[in-house]
């Protein structure tokens, strides 16, 4: 019988889209139908799980997944002692406090004796403990952000991301008590036959993580220039130089990473660089 990983994910929303997307650019594909919850791959032997965000961290804990991947919040919230394999740098987010706008806010004082409503009582009662604050926390499943608009609560504990539910609903964010992100996740010690599939499909991840963040970069650069150029493009190992059938010039390819690129570009152009290219990188195997 073939081994096969079996991998917990969000059954719907932005995990569930932006894990699908990480998965298919690793070259990992899916038979998934309308409403299925079991779905196993035809060109890789791993098996899904769709769940719930907040049923992962148990299910990988109980080895009923091998692997998941599930955010930083929903793993701090259940507590489970979970392994995190990788940070995989996608839907961002953060668990805030907001109060109704109009309201004055002078520090964590302001929460003293008051009541705030939250999906993540535990996370926001070990930070309340942490900084001796006593509240009372009202845990409701869902549209928390309504609940000081309707009286049942002074305050909110939520997931932010950029910060328009708050603006809808009057209020505004004072403290962001935890960032979070999505996580793969693994639980007990796994099988060599499962930690092999596992550190292959890392190898793909990684890739394909290492790809989006870099960029390929061409450009013409005077031949008096390109010592200096070379300095501030480091590339993999070095910059690729090559001669151009104009004399007195050569062609310089490098990778460089996303976030450095306006920095860098300045220096390029002030350096007497032209015609240059950014291309994006499709895989990059390290």
């Amino acid at each position: 019988m073939e081994t096969k990983l079996r991998i917990a994910l969000q059954k719907k929303g932005r995990l569930n889209e932006d894990s699908m997307k990480l998965l298919k650019e690793a070259g990992i594909k899916f038979n998934v139908g309308s409403g299925k919850l079991v779905a196993s791959s035809p060109n890789f032997p791993i098996e899904v799980l769709f769940l719930r965000d907040d049923d992962i961290p148990q299910t990988v804990a109980d080895d009923v997944a091998d692997i998941g991947i599930v955010g930083e919040n929903e793993m701090a919230e259940k507590g489970f002692d979970l392994n995190i394999v990788k940070r995989l740098g996608f839907s961002k987010c953060r668990l805030s406090l907001a109060i109704p706008k109009a309201d004055e806010y002078t520090g964590l004082d302001y929460f003293k004796d008051k009541k705030v409503a939250t999906s993540y009582p535990v996370i926001l009662e070990k930070f309340f403990k942490e900084q001796n604050i006593n509240a009372e926390i009202h845990e409701i499943a869902g549209s928390v952000e309504i609940a000081p608009g309707i009286g049942l609560a002074d305050a909110i504990f939520d997931i932010v991301s950029s910060g328009s539910t708050l603006v809808a609903n009057r209020l505004k964010e004072v403290e962001v008590v935890m960032k979070s992100e999505a996580l793969l996740v693994s639980g007990s010690e796994l099988s060599a036959e499962k930690q092999a599939l596992l550190d292959e499909m890392l190898f793909r991840i990684n890739s394909v993580m290492a790809a989006n963040s870099n960029k390929y970069i061409l450009m013409n650069v005077p031949n008096d220039k390109v010592e200096e150029i070379v300095k501030i493009l480091p590339g993999m190992k070095s910059p690729t130089v090559l001669p151009l059938a104009e004399k007195g010039w050569s062609s310089v390819h490098s990778v460089i990473q996303e976030k450095k690129f306006w920095e860098i570009i300045g220096q390029l152009k002030a350096l007497g660089a032209e015609g240059l290219l950014v291309v994006p990188i499709e895989k990059m195997i390290l």
